[in-house]
Formats: C-alpha cells, sequence, structure tokens
C-alpha cells in the first residue's frame, strides 16, 4: 500500500491531466485541447493507475486548498455541529466553521462548497470516467470479464462511498451520475423516495458480490467493507431489518476482532489492524506537503508553547468530558452527567495553580479522547493547560481532539516535515472497524428488543475499554514553561493512574428503551470526535416514541445554553429541524440554473 500511497498524488494529477478539469467550482467543464488521451489508460496497469488515483479523492487531499471542508473525517459537519466539540482556535479564524458550530450555514459557506465539490466534481466524476474506462478496455479485449469486473467493485465502493458522504451532509438533495450520464450538467438533484439509498446500495451489493475478502494490498476495499458501509447506509434511515444481515455476515466471518486496547485504533504502530474494515491510509514526507496524508484536519493540532504546531482547532466539548463521568458502579450518568462540569482549568494560567480531579469516577476512554490539563499526553509530557491551548475564551480548556495525534517520538518520521501544517502525520483514519460493526449489532438488538444480545455486544466494547488507562499521576499543580515535559524526578509517579477510572459492565436492561439509551451512549463515548455525533442524533430523532429519547433539537440548544460560560459568542444560538442538513452550494445552483434545486428550508 505504501506505493499506492506514493503514487496517489501523481496519478491523482495525471488523471486531471487526461479526463477531468475537476478542480474549480466550474467542474463539470470540457476536457482542455491538448490533455493525455484516455485511451492511454486502455490496459490493467492503466486502469490500477486510475483506480488509485480515485482512492487518492477520499481523503479530500488532492488539491489541499478544498480539503478542510471536504475532510472524510467530518470534523466540521458531525463532530463540531454537534455536543461532542467545538470548532475550537478563536473566532476570527476558519469564520466560516462559526456558522456550522451556531447552526447558521448561509447558502454561499465554503466548506459546504468544499463537500459537494469533492464529492461529486471530484470523486463521482473521476469513478465514473474510471468505470467508463473500464468497460472500454474490456471491450478492447486487453483485460478479461473476471478482471473488469474486480475493477468495476472496487470504484463502485468508492463511488459509493462519496455519494455516502454527499448524503450525510447534503440529504438527498443530491443528483444522481452515473457511467451512463451524458451530461453531468442536466442532472436534477431532486429525487424520487429513497431513489439516492438505493443506488448507493446498488453499487456497494455489486461490490460486495465481486470483491475478494482480503486484498493484497491493505487500504483497498474489501467485501466487508462494502457491506459494512451499506450497514451504516441503511443505519442512516433506521432500516435495521435491512442492516442486520450485513453486520452478522461480517461478524460470522470470523475475519475480525477487537484490539486489546481502545487506544490501539488510534495509534500509527498499530495502522491496518485485525479491527479495521477500511482505513484511509495515510503517508507523510513523500510528496511536498505530505499531501498522501489527511489535510482535512490540518489545522487541528496543539497550537501553543512547547508542543505548539497549528491551529488549535477542533477543540473537544465540556459537555463530551462530562459525559464521562460514571456512577460507583462505573455506569453512566444519563440524567445527571451535565448537571456539573468535571472540574477545568479554564481561565487559569499555566503558571497558576490548579487541582485535577482525582476522585470524581471516570471512563478510563476519557483521558485517550480528550488531552486535560494535570494529564500526561502521550508521551509530549504533562499538558500544561491553557499555555497549549490558542484560545481558551473561545475553544475551551482542551487540547485539539487527541485521537489524530501523533507521538513525541514519531515527529519528523511519522509526521510531516514540509509544510506549515506540521500536525499531518501517518496515522491512518479507521472509516470502518469491527467497533462500528458491534455496536451498530447491538443498536440493532436493542431495536428488535434482544435485550440479552444488546447488553452481551456492549459489554464486549466496555470490557475493552477497562483494558487501558493513562498512567502517570501528576503531583505538582503549577506548570510553567520549565516544566516541560515531566518537570523534575519525582513529580510524575508512572505506577499510578492519571485520574480515578472506573468501568463497569450492565448487569441487564429492563426494556427496549434503556437498551437503545446505553447502545447509544456507548457510540457517543467510543466514537467520540470521530465526525459521527451529529448524524447519529439526526438519525436517532426519527426512532419510535417508545424508544426515542430527547430530541435533538433539545439535546444541541440544551448544550448550546450550558456552554456559553465558555462559548459566549454562542448567544442567540438556535439549532432547530430546518439546520439537520448542509444547503446545496449557491456557486452550484447559480452554475446549473433551472437543473439544481436548494433544500427548502434554505430558499
Amino acid at each position: 500500500m505504501k506505493n499506492m500511497k506514493k503514487l496517489s498524488i501523481i496519478m491523482a494529477t495525471i488523471m486531471l491531466l487526461a479526463i477531468s478539469n475537476s478542480c474549480s467550482d466550474e467542474f463539470f467543464t470540457k476536457v482542455p485541447p491538448g490533455s493525455t488521451s484516455e485511451n492511454v489508460f486502455y490496459s490493467e496497469k492503466g486502469i490500477d493507475a486510475l483506480l488509485t488515483g480515485t482512492y487518492a479523492i477520499v481523503r479530500g487531499s488532492s488539491l489541499w486548498e478544498v480539503s478542510w471542508g471536504a475532510s472524510i473525517q467530518n470534523w466540521t459537519f458531525g463532530s463540531a455541529a454537534s455536543d461532542d466539540a467545538y470548532k475550537g482556535s478563536e473566532i476570527t479564524d476558519q469564520v466560516p466553521v462559526n456558522d456550522i458550530e451556531k447552526w447558521a450555514v448561509q447558502t454561499n459557506n465554503g466548506y459546504s462548497a468544499d463537500k459537494w465539490r469533492l464529492v461529486f466534481g471530484m470523486g463521482i466524476d473521476r469513478a465514473n470516467k474510471t468505470l467508463n474506462v473500464i468497460k472500454k478496455t474490456e471491450e478492447a479485449k486487453t483485460i478479461t470479464a473476471d478482471q473488469a469486473k474486480k475493477f468495476k467493485a472496487e470504484v463502485l465502493f468508492l463511488r459509493a462511498l462519496f455519494n455516502f458522504e454527499a448524503r450525510l451532509v447534503f440529504g438527498d438533495y443530491i443528483p444522481i451520475l452515473t457511467e451512463e450520464t451524458v451530461d453531468p450538467t442536466l442532472v436534477k438533484n431532486v429525487n424520487a423516495e429513497g431513489a439516492v439509498l438505493t443506488h448507493i446500495i446498488n453499487d456497494l451489493k455489486f461490490a460486495w458480490e465481486n470483491l475478494p475478502e482480503k486484498q493484497a494490498q491493505v487500504g483497498r476495499a474489501t467485501k466487508y467493507a462494502a457491506m459494512a458501509l451499506a450497514a451504516r447506509a441503511y443505519l442512516q434511515d433506521l432500516k435495521y431489518a435491512e442492516a442486520k444481515p450485513l453486520l452478522d455476515n461480517i461478524i460470522n466471518s470470523g475475519k475480525f476482532s477487537l484490539m486489546d486496547k481502545f487506544i490501539q485504533n488510534f495509534e500509527i504502530a498499530t495502522n491496518n489492524n485485525r479491527e479495521s474494515i477500511f482505513e484511509i491510509q495515510a503517508n507523510v514526507n513523500d510528496v511536498n506537503e505530505s499531501l498522501n496524508a489527511e489535510m482535512g484536519i490540518g489545522l487541528n493540532w496543539p497550537h501553543g508553547g512547547d508542543i505548539g504546531m497549528c491551529c488549535g482547532f477542533h477543540q473537544p466539548s465540556q459537555n463530551l468530558v462530562n459525559a464521562y463521568k460514571v456512577d460507583a458502579n462505573g455506569l453512566p450518568l444519563f440524567d445527571t452527567f451535565n448537571a456539573t462540569d468535571f472540574k477545568n482549568d479554564q481561565g487559569i494560567s499555566s503558571e497558576q495553580t490548579f487541582v485535577p480531579d482525582d476522585v470524581t469516577p471516570v471512563d478510563p476512554r476519557l483521558d485517550f479522547t480528550v488531552s486535560r490539563r494535570g494529564i500526561p499526553y502521550k508521551d509530549w509530557g504533562i499538558n500544561r493547560g491553557q499555555s497549549w491551548v490558542r484560545k481558551q475564551t473561545e475553544g475551551g480548556p482542551y487540547l485539539p481532539v487527541a485521537k489524530p495525534f501523533f507521538k513525541k517520538a514519531e515527529r519528523n518520521t511519522l509526521s510531516t516535515t514540509t509544510g506549515w501544517q506540521t500536525g499531518i502525520n501517518a496515522n491512518n483514519y479507521r472509516y470502518l472497524r469491527y467497533t462500528h460493526i458491534i455496536l451498530w449489532r447491538a443498536e440493532v438488538a436493542a431495536f428488535e428488543g434482544d435485550l440479552g444480545k444488546a447488553k452481551d455486544l456492549v459489554n464486549m466494547i466496555r470490557t475493552r475499554a477497562g483494558n487501558d488507562k493513562v498512567m502517570g499521576k501528576v503531583k505538582i499543580f503549577q506548570l510553567p514553561t520549565t516544566v516541560y515535559p515531566w518537570g523534575a524526578a519525582g513529580d510524575v509517579d508512572f505506577t499510578q493512574p492519571a485520574a480515578n477510572y472506573k468501568i463497569g459492565n450492565y448487569t441487564a436492561f429492563a426494556n427496549k428503551k434503556d437498551a437503545m439509551r446505553a447502545v447509544q451512549w456507548e457510540q457517543r463515548l467510543e466514537f467520540a470526535t470521530e465526525g459521527m455525533r451529529f448524524f447519529d442524533l439526526r438519525r436517532w430523532d426519527n426512532l419510535p416514541a417508545d424508544i426515542k429519547g430527547k430530541d435533538m433539537t433539545a439535546i444541541l440548544n440544551e448544550f448550546a445554553t450550558a456552554d456559553l460560560r465558555i462559548r459566549a459568542f454562542m448567544t442567540g444560538a438556535s439549532f432547530t429541524a430546518t439546520d439537520k442538513y448542509q444547503p446545496i452550494p449557491q456557486v452550484q445552483v447559480d452554475l446549473q440554473k433551472g437543473v439544481l434545486e436548494q433544500r427548502p428550508e434554505y430558499k
């Protein structure tokens, strides 16, 4: 896969010259005169090069200037728009994200436009052109029917992924474009009910029927990746009966199992592990700017002081930290978790005294997900608090999300040495992993009233979560620059856990509603800050009344009100049902007048 990753930017560039000019706003333009002929790719090697270039589009890094809004990790649309995280940094930087955070997006929002441009103008456009090359190459008999079918299956998986990402953000108001589309500029985006989901599932069904169980190159799609993505696509519409056999097939295959420790899903050393189903590959220092890594989160690294990089975005919320509090049995505080804040150092300088809470019991996943003052931060040293945060008054007291970050020992080898976004690193993004399958299957069980199965599956994840904890109890409470990284001998006792970690298993669920609540809570804790929370809240809003918890509007508005003490600029912010999807970018509506229709809530 390393060679595949190194080729990806080269192939992406070749394809831009060869079969499209899709990086501008006017991405449905004709091929420029003098471009490389398409027939150069009429061979197995040529198709594989085009396919590699299509994979390269997934992470949104092929043209890094559009990648922040196009990030496959959806840190803006799926995380900062939810109760998991804040935009972070400061309000004068990356202003379009302010509106996403405040649920006040306008049709000219640049981040929404970037996402549209990536999924349609680059990803789907490239997939469809590659499909046409496969067809013509098979007709020329330079590849066999079996080779063509396998190539087509991979491309259809990728096309489905781009369409799925588009549907997450824009809903069903998206054009259905295929390799048979003669003129994409004439395709409307108002579809029959269920048409977009059917299109996605049809592509994935062909993929899982024709892809191998395992690929020779890591990072390529398999039949199980196609099944997992189809299951997630069904779950967006709460189609549990349709998702269930796909999830069971993956579980019963015996091909995947949980890693021993939660954190192993977020470390470079354990990329492509036994839990991985489809992993977005990252590679650094092979091309300028490390464009083969995840540029879409290139702003989301610690900003200040002795650890500083750029630019302090995507900071975990106080609400999320509170959600990790547990009771005496190590179980979540469903109804009271947010009644009081878990202690933080908001407004307290690094030089002043701050004593972290080492009494309140917390789920051990907290300090692998959130980096907070007075707790060891990987191998970087003691988190020094305010001096490591770009602007506490606008982003809160916590460092940018910890999961994608690398270790200090990996700096300049597994992190980029070029460009100004120096937090870019070789940590893959586990887009689909076995943990998803287990907890989605638990959700199906809860919905069906199979309370024992729901309990057992949730407890599998909780048991694994208890296998590891952050070690190193910090014994000093003033953290000036001279303390970095670990202070003096004895300032950190590495034989003790950093906090009062406790996690327990459920003994039983009383009813379907209790089971569903536990499953939802577990998904939040396990997948926190991974760009899923907003989309999960949105789909759960459609659950039947007898098992549904709070409305999405209530959850997000309570969150916004409670957090005014940290984010005063959220005063007046209000989430309504009309904020569940992003608008169709006005630039695209203008380019295709009379064809593309704006979502009704944005007219």
